[in-house]
């Protein structure tokens, strides 16, 4: 909001599906849950997070990541994403976008400190690269409600919104397999507190089943709106 947040700055809500019903039902959505469960080879898949981000004209970049190297207080350490565009997106505006072929390089570090607005928002995937730095990026350039789904290892950011007049909003789904375990001693400083004393299980009041192949899906999901 004007007066808080930097204005160079890509604004974003974690887990607004918690406040916002019909953020809920998109990101928790069964078929994204389905899609998602079938392209990464899982039995199921819950909600780790949500993302609702909104990139106006001249914001800066988004550091390239790979999300599964957040995940080590879990077990396993991976997920899968699904991101959903709310508007027209072109190549100028800083869409996400993807190293090809990184979903197949080893996991690096988390690099938390350099997720917003790096000066070299390529650094980390230059790094990790088999080939010498190069890389060969593609953005996601699709139209509303369009989206893509991506590999935990994948490397992918955002580049500066120089497109003078166009704003970027998404929504993202981090979706991790049903059977997923918080890790004995790795913690993590948020989700670590939805953690029970004596107990490893991910409580379906925060990591809600969004799809399983049984047909069981959490019970209380089917109150959300139909989006059609």
């Amino acid at each position: 909001m004007p007066g808080r947040d930097p204005e160079d700055r890509t604004r974003q809500l974690c887990n607004a599906w918690k406040s916002d019903s019909v953020v809920a039902a998109q990101v928790l959505s069964e078929r994204t849950g389905r899609l998602a469960a079938q392209l990464a080879g899982y039995r199921g898949v819950r909600i780790l997070q949500d993302n609702v981000l909104w990139k106006p004209p001249g914001t800066k970049a988004i550091g390239f990541h790979q999300d599964s190297s957040y995940a080590d207080y879990l077990v396993p350490p991976e997920m899968v994403t699904c991101w959903v565009s709310l508007h027209e997106t072109q190549a100028d505006a800083g869409p996400i976008e993807f190293v090809r072929g990184s979903h197949a390089w080893p996991k690096s570090p988390s690099a938390r400190s350099q997720f917003h607005a790096p000066e070299d928002w390529l650094a980390g995937p230059r790094a990790a690269s088999p080939d010498e730095g190069e890389l060969d990026l593609v953005p996601v350039v699709v139209k509303p409600g369009g989206g893509s789904f991506h590999h935990g290892l994948t490397w992918h950011g955002s580049a500066p919104n120089t497109s003078g007049t166009v704003a970027r909003m998404a929504l993202v789904s981090h979706l991790i397999p049903v059977e997923t375990r918080f890790h004995e001693t790795n913690v993590d400083v948020t989700y670590s507190r939805y953690r029970r004393r004596g107990d490893l299980s991910l409580d379906e009041s925060f990591f809600p089943v969004v799809w399983d192949k049984s047909g069981y899906r959490t019970p209380w999901l089917a109150a959300l709106p139909d989006l059609g």
